[in-house]
C-alpha cells in the first residue's frame, strides 16, 4: 500500500512536470492566437495519469497543471479576470481528469486481452476530456473575449471557432498517441488505479 501510495506521488509530479515542459517547449507547442491557445502535447501526461490511476488522480493532475501555468506566470497574460484565468487554467485543466472514468474500463478490456475495447475506452475518455475542456474555455470566450469578435458575428460562434481550432487539433494528437502507445505497451494502464 505504501509504495503504492509513493509511486503515485512520484508519478504524479513527474506528469505534472511534462505536461508543463510539453506546454512550454517552442518546438512541441504550436501558439496559434494572441490571446492564448495552441497545440500541444500537454494533456497527454494528464490523460496518462488519468488511465494509469483513474479519475481522483486525472482530475488531481489536471489541476496540478493548471497551478503551474498560473504561478510560473505563463498564463498571466492571458488571465483578464480572475473568473476568467479560473476557468481557461484551473478548470479547462482538472476536467481532462474525466478521462479517468474509463480507467477500470481500459484495465479490465486489457486483462480480457481486448485491445480494441480497450483502445475505443482510451479515447472515449480523450474525447471526455478534451470536451470538457473546451466546454470551459468556450464559455471563458462567450463572457470574456466578446470584444474580440469581429465585427457582425456572434460571439458565441467567435468563441467557438477561437477554441475548437486548438483544442480539436490536440485532442486528436493525444487520441491517436495514447491509443498507440497504450496498444503496443498495454503494461502503462497497469497501476493501483481506483476510479
Amino acid at each position: 500500500m505504501r509504495n503504492s501510495r509513493v509511486q503515485f506521488l512520484i508519478e504524479l509530479s513527474m506528469a505534472s512536470a511534462l505536461a508543463y515542459i510539453l506546454d512550454t517547449m517552442p518546438f512541441l507547442s504550436l501558439k496559434l492566437w494572441f490571446q492564448g491557445g495552441s497545440i500541444s502535447f500537454a494533456m497527454l501526461p494528464i490523460f496518462l495519469i488519468s488511465f494509469r490511476w483513474g479519475l481522483k488522480a486525472g482530475l488531481l493532475n489536471g489541476f496540478i497543471f493548471g497551478l503551474l501555468q498560473v504561478v510560473t506566470g505563463q498564463a498571466s497574460q492571458y488571465i483578464v479576470h480572475p473568473v476568467q484565468g479560473f476557468i481557461d487554467y484551473f478548470l479547462a485543466f482538472t476536467v481532462l481528469g474525466l478521462a479517468g472514468v474509463f480507467a477500470v474500463k481500459v484495465k479490465e478490456s486489457y486483462a480480457a486481452r481486448n485491445k480494441r475495447a480497450a483502445v475505443s475506452f482510451v479515447v472515449s475518455g480523450v474525447l471526455l476530456g478534451g470536451f470538457a475542456r473546451f466546454l470551459c474555455h468556450y464559455v471563458a470566450g462567450i463572457i470574456f473575449f466578446a470584444e474580440y469578435a469581429p465585427k457582425g458575428q456572434p460571439v458565441a460562434l467567435y468563441s467557438f471557432v477561437y477554441n475548437i481550432s486548438y483544442v480539436a487539433p490536440s485532442v486528436i494528437i493525444c487520441a491517436v498517441l495514447l491509443s498507440l502507445l497504450f496498444s503496443s505497451a498495454p503494461l502503462l494502464a497497469r497501476a493501483g488505479a481506483r476510479a
